[in-house]
């Protein structure tokens, strides 16, 4: 069912899996590292970024340690199928990218400092792959819930260019669009690098080595 030959190429809506009208299963346990719950509502004040970085167990540690992430969760977003498992999303039947969604203070943590994050803790380059890992769930992405947030990201990838170019990458293959349907992954994946959980588990991320030349804070005059 899941045997496909050609999982670096997206599909297109009618070749999905139909999915299920709700999810199979529901997050009730509080974040493992930081205490916090997973799912909103949310406090007021706090904002949401997702990314798509390739693994999610990696991805979501790089943001959970940052000062001013009040949660993080994995999950499913981009494609077609609606309430996905983690086997459908890895048979690249779903459309889906994994993805770690961030719940953020602004005033103690700036989308832009989240953006360098993102940028130097993957290859953006890559297409539909990270290292090793091969296929579309695996592609750089960055979601948006704002068109503040859409124009930084767009800044800030037109910024790291240079830098990746000056090391000999190619160009930024990363997706960024307005969030769509987030899919919580399963309770399992939540938090799986936590020391509670995996502290030995693998983590295939790794940057490039530029540095993606954005300010983490604004400044007056």
């Amino acid at each position: 069912m899941f045997d496909r030959r050609h999982k670096t190429q997206l599909i297109s809506a009618d070749q999905a899996l139909p999915g299920r009208p709700v999810p199979a299963f529901t997050l009730t346990e509080p974040h493992t590292v930081l205490g916090t719950p997973l799912t909103g509502p949310y406090p007021a004040g706090l904002e949401v970024a997702d990314f798509g970085l390739g693994c999610f167990w990696g991805a979501e540690r790089a943001f959970w340690q940052l000062p001013g992430v009040w949660t993080t969760l994995v999950g499913y977003q981009g494609g077609y199928t609606p309430n996905p498992t983690y086997e459908e999303v890895c048979s690249g039947l779903t459309g889906h990218a994994e993805v770690v969604r961030v719940v953020f203070d602004p005033a103690v943590l700036p989308y832009a400092a989240l953006l360098k994050t993102f940028w130097e803790s993957h290859d953006p380059t890559q297409g539909h792959r990270q290292g090793n890992d091969v296929g579309t769930q695996y592609r750089s992405a960055i979601y948006t819930h704002s068109p503040a947030q859409q124009s930084e990201a767009l800044a800030t990838r037109d910024a790291f260019q240079p830098a990746l170019t000056a090391l000999g990458h190619g160009s930024v293959t990363t997706e960024i669009a307005p969030a769509p349907a987030f899919h919580p992954a399963e309770p399992y994946h939540q938090q799986y690098l936590s020391d509670s959980k995996n502290p030995n588990g693998y983590c295939g991320l790794s940057g490039t080595g530029a540095s993606c030349p954005i300010g983490i804070a604004k400044t007056d005059g």
